[in-house]
């Protein structure tokens, strides 16, 4: 019949291989952070065998003192490494971490060391071991490893979010707790490496959370990106299509829906004299003259090249004026410029067109923007072959 805590030793290494499991399924969490997971893990399950093979050797005078010393050795050193593992979790480098780093190197000389003589252990006649005389400098150490892992989730804590923290903080906790009444109580109270176990599986929780969140939010950055045109700033082509699909599977039109088709007269002379720097300082200028001219009432949208399409909330007289207003914007904008920003605009409402789709709301917009243009052109005496 196994001891109680047998039993609990081998329900801690049975859960640490659940969680390598855990983390071999998890796809959010990227490769390399998978290997620093599985060595946690398995330092943990070697500690807590080291301390295992301890206790089954103390007192046993079938085998040597050298082996005993050695696996009090292989304790000493992995304890406080497995500590480290969990920060290492974390994939933080700052000045503590450096720190941890340096004191377990510290650790594991010490230890190495004293397995040759009874500075940390000390084995009687019957194979039992007692602490040694240095064994305070191994317990100051290893409240050090455990007060520098408190630092270190503080740290780690800032990168989630407010109300998650308390459940991170309440982990560590935990583990403290566990590792407290071991030390305090001795004896048949090995609560240590449960406890280590119990928290790095609840920490798992949080992990998975916090990739899963930061996957999340890169997800949202790809859609609001691909949203977005890159060089104007306003909605993209992809979001338009988005937008007319999302008309076409409505039941019926707005009666408001207003469409607005916008053009900037001269880009391909601007181009072709000034560089395509200057042109796209016209489409950006464009974007923003339309952005200030519409406001809340629609989105804008950048179909191609120096097309622009509006869709709004707007009955007849709200349309015409922002032709008006959009005029005035361009004006104003190219005030301050070495090359003037002009627009060709044309609108076309649903109430004035009864049963077209929005497709052909857009073409019709789109007709009367290079009627627009086409007058444009001939007022100043451009050749009229530059229109599509």
């Amino acid at each position: 019949m196994i001891s109680f805590y047998t039993a609990l030793t081998l329900l801690s290494w049975m859960a640490l291989a659940v969680l390598c499991i855990l983390v071999y399924e998890n796809s959010w969490i990227p490769k390399e952070d998978k290997h620093r997971f599985y060595l946690t893990y398995g330092l943990i399950a070697l500690s807590a065998l080291a301390e295992w093979i301890g206790i089954q050797l103390s007192g046993n005078e079938q085998f040597p003192t050298w082996l005993l010393a050695l696996v009090k050795c292989a304790d000493y050193i992995l304890t406080p490494l497995a500590g480290g593992a969990v920060v290492a979790q974390m994939n933080m480098r700052n000045r503590w971490n450096k720190a941890l780093m340096l004191v377990l190197a510290v650790n594991t000389v010490l230890q190495l060391v004293a397995c040759f003589n009874s500075w940390m252990v000390v084995i009687d006649e019957h194979n039992r071991y007692s602490h040694g005389p240095l064994y305070i400098v191994y317990i100051l150490i290893y409240l050090f490893v455990i007060a520098l892992t408190a630092v270190e989730f503080l740290v780690f804590g800032l990168a989630y979010r407010k109300q998650n923290r308390a459940s991170l903080f309440a982990v560590f906790l935990l583990v403290i707790a566990g590792i407290g009444m071991q030390e305090i109580f001795g004896g048949e109270c090995r609560t240590a490496y449960a406890a280590l176990t119990m928290g790095v599986a609840l920490m798992f929780i949080h992990y998975a959370e916090f990739y899963k969140m930061t996957a999340d939010e890169h997800i949202q950055l790809q859609h609001n990106q691909l949203m977005k045109d890159a060089l104007s700033g306003v909605f993209s082509r992809h979001a338009y299509m988005k937008a007319l699909e999302k008309y076409k599977a409505s039941e019926s039109m707005p009666d408001d829906l207003a469409v607005l088709a916008i053009d900037i007269n001269g880009l391909k002379t601007v181009n072709d004299t000034a560089g395509h720097e200057a042109g796209d300082k016209l489409i950006i200028g464009a974007a923003r003259c339309i952005e200030n001219t519409v406001g809340n009432k629609g989105k804008c949208y950048r179909i191609g090249g120096d097309e622009f399409v509006v869709l709004a909330q707007m009955e007849k007289d709200e349309a015409a004026e922002t032709l008006l207003r959009l005029k005035q914007e361009s004006d104003k904008w190219s005030e301050s410029k070495e090359i003037g920003l002009s627009l060709s605009a044309g609108y076309a409402l649903a109430k004035e067109h009864q049963g077209l789709t929005v497709e052909e709301l857009v073409k019709k917009a789109d007709r009367e923007m290079y009627v627009a243009k086409a007058a444009y052109y001939k007022l100043n005496e451009y050749d009229l072959s530059v229109l599509r």
